[in-house]
């Protein structure tokens, strides 16, 4: 008998790019209303596969991270609501949840406020802690039985329109590298903007799929078919795949996205130029080896194509041999 399911959801929640989606005319807008719809039949469709499905659904708010909802919580004990002869009440409890939650943080949202970048890390980090906590209580209730050796199947889901933020490399690879010990599935589904090099490399990274909407009018049918399989599932079936995927890095002294970096040898902390100490481990490198490397870069750099990956060549603590 396969495994259970467990499916955390992230869903980035920034009013701003929210309000270009809508207004976007290639591919055509795309309201959140819309996009909550069709997520919320997503989710009702994945708690629907299997009794024994977990979901968690967590919101990316301008500078907040919030659980919306949890399958294992509270909220599917609650009987204050009035109940409806038809609909299945778990989908019920669950689209009221997340839209009562949703509501409630954007109407304490202030427009006249600068908008701060949206709290995706804390999700990731939430997300796995939740998924964490999950696994270990399933493995000590399944501990004496002849269950003993199944668990959950986990993976995350990330619902993303906001652009890369280069600030959050260092702590989104941190959860990358979490989510691979845990052997967490990362899919990512870019729903508007260009595409994200860091989500691309956590899909990669942990196996899951990242795919870009065209076609905003069919995002259901790009979730249910790409999504909605659990990981064990997908090795008997064709899901999407990157044909390229962009490995550029973000330095550690300017918050930048580099193409062509310098790594310390000690600690391997990233540089967009070579420095003569190292602003993490506090190195002190060669005058010679810093001359060297100045010499080598190159005069100018031109922009990159997003999605071509662009390997860090150079590194900042060895004097290394010119190329050819």
């Amino acid at each position: 008998m396969d495994k259970p399911s467990h499916l955390s959801v992230i869903v980035d929640l920034s009013p701003t790019q929210w309000a270009f989606c809508a207004q976007s005319t290639a591919p055509p807008g795309l309201p959140l209303q819309t996009f909550l719809s069709q997520l919320l039949a997503f989710l009702n469709a994945h708690i629907a596969c299997k009794d024994e499905n977990t979901l968690a659904v967590f919101g990316a708010f301008p500078g907040q991270s919030v659980m919306l909802y949890s399958s294992t919580g509270e909220a599917m004990t609650s009987t204050t609501e009035a109940t409806d002869p038809n609909t299945y009440r778990p989908f019920k409890t669950l689209d009221s949840t997340v839209m009562s939650s949703i509501a409630e943080r954007f109407n304490s949202y202030d427009v006249t406020e600068e908008e701060e970048p949206i709290g995706l890390v804390g999700c990731l980090t939430k997300a796995l802690c939740y998924i964490n906590r999950t696994i270990s209580v399933v493995s000590a209730s399944a501990q004496g039985t002849e269950g003993a050796t199944r668990s959950i199947d986990p993976r995350i889901l990330v619902l993303s329109v906001s652009p890369d933020q280069s600030s959050t490399y260092i702590p989104i690879m941190n959860s990358i590298f979490s989510a691979q010990k845990l052997k967490v599935t990362i899919d990512v589904c870019k729903v508007f903007g260009a595409d994200n090099v860091f989500l691309q490399q956590a899909a990669h990274l942990t196996g899951g799929a990242y795919v870009q909407i065209e076609r905003t009018d069919a995002l259901l049918q790009y979730m249910m078919m790409s999504f909605l399989p659990p990981p064990a599932i997908r090795q008997l079936i064709s899901v999407p795949t990157q044909d390229r995927v962009d490995f550029r890095a973000a330095c550690f002294c300017h918050k930048r996205i580099v193409e062509i970096g310098f790594v310390c040898s000690v600690c391997l902390s990233i540089f967009c130029q070579p420095v003569p100490v190292c602003s993490t481990c506090r190195t002190k490198f060669p005058i010679k080896t810093l001359q060297r490397l100045n010499a080598s870069r190159p005069l100018a750099t031109t922009p990159s194509t997003p999605g071509t990956p662009r390997p860090l060549t150079q590194k900042n603590g060895a004097a290394l041999p010119r190329p050819g």
